[in-house]
């Protein structure tokens, strides 16, 4: 065994704080001019504002409960640009910046969306994610299960869902998706292990929330062992392929989950150019067709065309398949006499919590 210590990322693991008291803002504007603009908004808005010449610097004074407002006017006050290009820094009370505060100098466009992305600070440090589970069967036989996929949802604290399209969004935007990434892991395992869960297991991963896989999927790690859930029955599925930019980066993440006894599936293949360059570069266990390139694939020669050589493709390959968004059983016979080995659909069954434990048989 190695002698280094366990170290886990504590950028993942670390949630921004929400600021709501009195304090002040500090920007930094790019150039003179939009200095100048934000100076001529702030004093005609009545706002206390002090300017440091010798670190070309303007600070306001914010009351309580104010920041979000302010930060908001600020943005529409400038171009895109200039907020973009602004660096802002918020200081509690009557606190000066130290070196300590560097690292949270980001632009006023940043400051803005963290203010209005309390939802979820508050969302993921009161641990309201949730998952529901939609089953991946086989095609042939479409009563057995051959996995579970996790699917990440939110809670209002009034237990409305909040979909993963919203949080996601905000996440990218306010720099928050290192955080919900690692939650949406750790939770998918956990209700996993709470249903009972004997099949496969699907859990999805954002490569662009990994910085290093040592360190940023420890965590994950230790939870599946600690969980008592058999590697070789987790498979990490790879998704927002098109959002990622280093192949290499990527690929060292795939060798940590494999060194690691899991499994690893290509999401959406078809959806992009990078996908399919990705086939070679990552030898995926599994693919799984986009769902978009399955609907209406028997009515569609070009779908069909495609879909049949993907499939023959992975079927050279030695790499399982999975046909998503299966809705109608025009779809399921085809893709099903096509070779695919497993297929996924609100046909087959919608995601849910607890997790579908039986589901209907459809023959040819």
């Amino acid at each position: 065994m190695s002698d280094t210590p366990t170290r886990s990322c504590g950028r993942c693991q670390t949630l921004p704080p929400i600021a709501e008291g009195a304090g002040r803002l500090f920007l930094w504007s790019p150039v003179g001019h939009s200095q100048g603009r934000l100076l001529s908004y702030l004093r005609e808005a009545r706002h206390e504002v002090q300017v440091r010449a010798e670190a070309q610097c303007v600070e306001v004074w914010v009351p309580e409960a104010a920041l979000s407002s302010l930060a908001s006017d600020l943005l529409a006050a400038l171009t895109q640009e200039e907020a973009r290009a602004t660096r802002a820094l918020f200081m509690p009370g009557a606190a000066e910046p130290g070196l300590g505060d560097y690292p949270r100098v980001g632009s006023l466009q940043r400051l803005v969306t963290r203010t209005r992305a309390g939802w979820l600070v508050d969302l993921l440090s009161e641990e309201r994610l949730t998952t529901h589970f939609q089953p991946i069967v086989h095609a042939r036989d479409t009563r057995c299960i051959f996995a579970h996929e996790a699917l990440m949802r939110g809670l209002e604290p009034d237990g409305t869902l909040v979909l993963p399209g919203r949080m996601m969004q905000t996440a990218r935007e306010a720099d928050l998706l290192f955080q919900l990434d690692l939650a949406a892991r750790t939770t998918a395992i956990r209700q996993a292990v709470r249903h009972g869960l004997d099949t496969h297991l699907f859990i999805n991963f954002t490569p662009t929330a990994i910085y290093d896989a040592t360190f940023c999927l420890r965590s994950t790690v230790e939870a599946i062992h600690a969980a008592g859930i058999p590697p070789e029955r987790v498979v990490f599925e790879i998704i927002e392929t098109d959002q990622t930019a280093d192949a290499e980066h990527l690929r060292g993440i795939v060798d940590f989950y494999r060194k690691s006894g899991f499994q690893v599936a290509l999401d959406d293949l078809g959806a992009g150019f990078s996908s399919l360059n990705l086939i070679h570069r990552l030898r995926p266990d599994i693919i799984k067709l986009d769902m978009e390139l399955v609907r209406d694939v028997h009515l569609d020669p070009y779908k069909g065309s495609i879909v049949g050589k993907l499939l023959e493709i992975a079927r050279t390959l030695g790499i399982r398949t999975v046909a998503e968004g299966i809705e109608t059983h025009e779809e399921l016979r085809w893709v099903r006499a096509h070779g695919v080995d497993f297929v996924q659909g609100y046909l087959i069954a919608r995601p849910q919590s607890p997790p579908v434990g039986a589901t209907p048989s459809f023959t040819d």
